[in-house]
């Protein structure tokens, strides 16, 4: 409120309102007259309307005196000047600070589960002889997607280097420079840096990055795993694991596995499986032969060889530990030596516990015939042992 009382011969200072409106009170008294005063008023204007800043929003519209106006910027850009302005009274209606703009700027660090990420000058083009880096770090448990809204840099001199982590040493998961569009990418960490390198010619429009952060959840866990075992029990994203199954089986589909991200979580390759197989080439020193299937039954119609072989000077020993075929019509045949002229040294059938048999050889060979009918299982385990000259005086 604009307020004052004047009298005598004193002409008073310009006066100026700071609303729309003014009220003027004239009182005289019984006494003295004078000439009295002769005032003239002119309106004054409002503050000139602000301009809206490039990448960014004003809000308010009203500009009389004491109105205030308040600007944010798109999400990338950060706000350079004041962010809220005033309109100030006076002869000439101004604000008491310059408009602000919207810079997008070289590095920056960010906690917000999403964001955006800008080269210098975006949408324009971005200095030269630059070193931005960008880190951003959220609570453990999750991790980055980054998703390539634009894409252009001077191919190879001018690049964008993405880590899964927060220090030099952490994983680079992405080196990217020139014209095309990159893929989105995945940091499977909780901090995730950027870091942006321009050298002294051709500057480009750079890049738009919208970021998103996801939960890093685990792969299924794999165990049990039957007739093996998984080495490592971390099942998060960008984990590997590896497996190994027991002796006498073998190992089918790939042996390490790695846990992809996205948003379902699953591993890169079906999970493997350890099967006792139909015959084999052998050659550890000791081990274990299983029935096809084992421990399930044996299928039917099998013709199965096992050939064993140790470093020569050895024999081999072989013993059933279970033994349960069809008698007579599913058997299991042991010659000493690599083929079927060798030496036969027995034939097995029924369910019958054996002693262990020797070979002469340092090659066994071994096979198992089941008919069309009733199944069954066996396991034999086998070792080698050096075999001592006789000596005859």
């Amino acid at each position: 409120m604009l307020g004052g009382d004047f009298f005598r011969t004193t002409i008073p200072a310009l006066l100026n309102s700071t609303s729309n409106n003014l009220y003027l009170n004239f009182q005289s008294d019984i006494s003295v007259s004078a000439a009295g005063f002769h005032l003239e008023y002119t309106g004054l204007d409002s503050c000139p309307e602000p301009q809206t800043p490039s990448n960014g929003i004003k809000i308010g519209d009203r500009y009389m005196v004491g109105d205030v106006v308040s600007f944010h910027c798109d999400q990338g850009y950060s706000l350079q000047g004041h962010s809220h302005i005033t309109c100030m009274p006076g002869p000439v209606r101004r604000w008491n600070y310059p408009i602000p703009i919207c810079l997008a700027q070289c590095g920056g660090a960010m906690s917000d589960f999403s964001g955006v990420i800008l080269s210098p000058g975006f949408p324009g083009n971005y200095p030269s002889s630059l070193d931005c880096t960008w880190t951003i770090k959220l609570p453990i448990g999750f991790g980055v997607q980054l998703q390539f809204v634009n894409f252009s840099t001077e191919t190879i001199h001018d690049y964008l280097e993405v880590r899964s982590g927060s220090t030099e040493t952490s994983t680079v998961i992405g080196r990217l420079s020139g014209p095309q569009l990159p893929a989105s990418l995945f940091s499977t960490t909780h901090e995730t840096s950027l870091y942006f390198h321009s050298d002294y010619s051709q500057n480009k429009q750079g890049f738009h990055i919208i970021y998103q952060a996801y939960q890093l959840q685990s792969c299924p866990d794999p165990r049990p795993f039957r007739n093996g075992f998984v080495i490592g029990n971390d099942f998060t994203v960008g984990q590997t694991i590896s497996f190994e199954c027991f002796p006498g089986y073998t190992l089918i589909g790939n042996s390490a596995l790695t846990c992809l991200h996205g948003v379902s979580r699953n591993w890169n390759h079906p999970l493997p499986r350890c099967e006792a197989l139909c015959g084999g080439n052998i050659t550890a020193m000791n081990g274990t032969i299983y029935s096809p299937g084992y421990p399930d039954e044996y299928p039917n119609f099998q013709d199965c060889f096992w050939l064993v072989r140790v470093p020569p000077g050895n024999g081999i020993y072989i013993n059933f530990t279970v033994l349960q075929t069809e008698p007579i019509y599913d058997f299991i045949t042991v010659w000493d030596g690599p083929d079927q002229s060798s030496p036969q040294i027995g034939q097995f059938s029924g369910n019958t516990a054996l002693e262990s048999v020797y070979s002469t050889s340092n090659q066994i060979l071994i096979k198992f015939h089941s008919d069309f009918t009733t199944s069954g299982f066996f396991v034999l385990s086998y070792h080698g042992k050096f075999n001592k000259c006789i000596y005859i005086y």
